[in-house]
Formats: C-alpha cells, sequence, structure tokens
C-alpha cells in the first residue's frame, strides 16, 4: 500500500475520531497490528491553532511515520493554509475531513456538509493539493456516500478530486443523513473503486475479522478503515491481520496483556493531557475496555469517581487481577458483542468507522 512516497506496512488503517485518536491511541493500535493511523481533525481557524487542544491533537513526538494530519474547514485558502502549517510541524501527509456528521461540525458546513457544495469541495481539495505540492506531501480525502440517500454524489466527488490531485480516498459507508444509525452500505464503496485509479479505503462497520474480509472482497478497496471496533480493542487489528494472512482466527487476548496494555495506555495518556485532563479523559478508554466483561459496568461507574491518575490506574490493575482468577483470556465476541458501539457511548464528535 502506497501513498505518495510512503510505503505502509499493511492495508489496515486507525480511521481519525475526534476525542479518541490522539497520539497514545494511535501509537498503541499502530504497536497492535495498524499499518496507519490519521490523527484527530484540525481546525482550520488560525485563531484556534494554539490553543491547548489543538496543539495537543497537534503533538506527534514519537510517533512512528508517515504522521497523517486530518484537516476541517469550509474556505480553500485557510484549509491550504492550515495544511502548510500542519506541514511545517511535521505532518507527512494531509487528510482532508469531508465525513464528519456531527452536527457542531456541519452546522459550519464544514465535514461530510461540504459535499452539498461540490464546486466548493473540489476547490477545497485543489488548495490543499497545491499548498502541499512544494512540500512533496500528498493530500488524501475522507468522505461518506453522500449528504443524502437522494444525494449519493461520492463517485461524482472521487473523480473531480482525483483529478485535482488527491492521493487516496477513504469512503464511509453510510450517508450523513444517516450518522452512525443502520448498516453501512460498501455498494458505492465498490463504485467509487472501479470509478479511479487512485487507491480507495472502504470504512463503516468492520468490525471483526470475517467482516473485514468480506468488505475487502466486496468492494475490492486497497484498505479498510476500522474506527469505533478498535475502541477498547486495539488488538482488533492484530486479529484482521493474522485471519487475513492465514485463514485462522487468533484466540481472545490473555486478561493479563490486556492489563498491561491498558495501564500502558493510561500512563501515556495522563503524560499528554495532564493529571486533571488526563483521568476524566481516560475514563471513556476504560469503560470501552471492560465493557463486554463481568463486572466491567461497576467498574466504569466507580472510576469515574475518582480525580487521580494513581487511584485510576491503581483500579484498573485490581479489576484486571481479579478477572485473572476467573478466567485467563477475554470471552469470546459474539456478533451482538461486535456490534455494541453505541454511538452516544462513543463520543459525541468523531469521524469514525
Amino acid at each position: 500500500m502506497q501513498i505518495g512516497p510512503y510505503t505502509l506496512a499493511n492495508s489496515l488503517f486507525v480511521a481519525p475520531m475526534a476525542g479518541v485518536t490522539d497520539r497514545p491511541f494511535r501509537q498503541l493500535c499502530r504497536r497492535l497490528g495498524a499499518g496507519y493511523a490519521v490523527s484527530e481533525m484540525v481546525t482550520s481557524r488560525r485563531e484556534l491553532w494554539n490553543s491547548l487542544k489543538t496543539s495537543r491533537r497537534a503533538d506527534h513526538a514519537g510517533e512512528p511515520g508517515p504522521i497523517a494530519v486530518q484537516i476541517a474547514g469550509t474556505d480553500a485558502a485557510m484549509m491550504a493554509e492550515a495544511a502548510v502549517y500542519n506541514v511545517q510541524r511535521g505532518a507527512q501527509i494531509i487528510d482532508i475531513n469531508m465525513g464528519c456528521p456531527a452536527k457542531k461540525v456541519c452546522n459550519k458546513w464544514a465535514g461530510s456538509a461540504l459535499m452539498q457544495d461540490e464546486a466548493l469541495a473540489v476547490s477545497i481539495a485543489r488548495a490543499v493539493v497545491e499548498a502541499c505540492a512544494p512540500e512533496g506531501v500528498p493530500v488524501t480525502l475522507k468522505m461518506r456516500t453522500g449528504w443524502c440517500r437522494a444525494q449519493r454524489n461520492a463517485v461524482a466527488l472521487a473523480r473531480a478530486f482525483e483529478d485535482v490531485g488527491i492521493r487516496m480516498l477513504t469512503v464511509h459507508g453510510r450517508t450523513r443523513e444517516q450518522g452512525y444509525r443502520g448498516e453501512a452500505e460498501h455498494e458505492t464503496v465498490a463504485a467509487v473503486k472501479a470509478a479511479v485509479r487512485i487507491p480507495v479505503v472502504a470504512n463503516g462497520d468492520i468490525d471483526s475479522p470475517q467482516r473485514a474480509r468480506d468488505v475487502l472482497a466486496a468492494t475490492g478497496a486497497d484498505a479498510i478503515m476500522i474506527g469505533r471496533a478498535a475502541q477498547g480493542r486495539p488488538w482488533i487489528f492484530r486479529e484482521i491481520g493474522h485471519f487475513l494472512a492465514t485463514g485462522t482466527l487468533l484466540a481472545p487476548p490473555l486478561v493479563g496483556e490486556v492489563k498491561r496494555l491498558l495501564l500502558e495506555h493510561l500512563q501515556d495518556h495522563y503524560g499528554l493531557y495532564g493529571e486533571f485532563t488526563g483521568v476524566r479523559s481516560a475514563r471513556k478508554h476504560i469503560g470501552w475496555y471492560v465493557r463486554s466483561l463481568p463486572g466491567g459496568e461497576e467498574l466504569r461507574e466507580a472510576i469515574n469517581r475518582v480525580e487521580d491518575c494513581t487511584s485510576q490506574s491503581r483500579m484498573v490493575a485490581d479489576y484486571f487481577d481479579q478477572l485473572a482468577l476467573v478466567t485467563d483470556r477475554l470471552p469470546e465476541l459474539g456478533p451482538q458483542d461486535e456490534g455494541d458501539h453505541d454511538e452516544q457511548r462513543a463520543h459525541s464528535s468523531a469521524e469514525d468507522a
């Protein structure tokens, strides 16, 4: 899998998710088998670039390359400027957000709202490509199938984006109108793949190794992108990679390994956010790790009352030590568990699978 001059380790990608795919999460997914990870979306509004939130999102310290940064906005010149700003701060690939369905993004005509105005969408893509060209930085783009069922224009836009120099397209198999409701359809992804020569990535409801195989076969896509299914289950990339290579399923991870991974994740998380914010923002990650485990809901409720890093990580360690007395491995996921990623518990504003 190639994006511009960069050869990726494999075709399993981590989706950019606001409030989720920060540097610690991206690095963890890469360690566990993802070949590529895109940052949380960074605003094109210059006045927010020096904010604490944006500075954390633009933190790539120690991150393996290629470093991909997603930018969001509605003005071509501002988006071009934002691309250059992030390239100067280490971005090796720029990704344009035209897929986020969140109301607070779409109400400003950013994200998937741009698919309603094809001329504006293409002008933004052209401006960002032209701004990145002198630096040799490839530009990719993530979109949905369209704004609504009656306006599925992903194929027409894909051709236009290819014409202005976009190097890879990711398509989430839902319209903006759907949000995360219903099932993702990948027929449109297949149509986009057939319409362009650049790599196409399939995204949406890929939550198991078998589903990954089926989506790749149905779409002919060059890669798959996974978002919500990796929340609390970052080893899904390892599981999918093994299944695609061998046709066999890996056993669920050992309880001791999950304990170690989560504690390491928490330490990296605290290091990025500090204690006050880190403890609070880590609660959702812990909840995702334990949501299908015995006593997981009780742990989630308990950690919501804890306000320091030491107590939070100790409670997590104690929980997994107790779980290890009952079983040495996590339970097998059934079909209902695989799809148990409800939107409200996931996050309020995210660009995910």
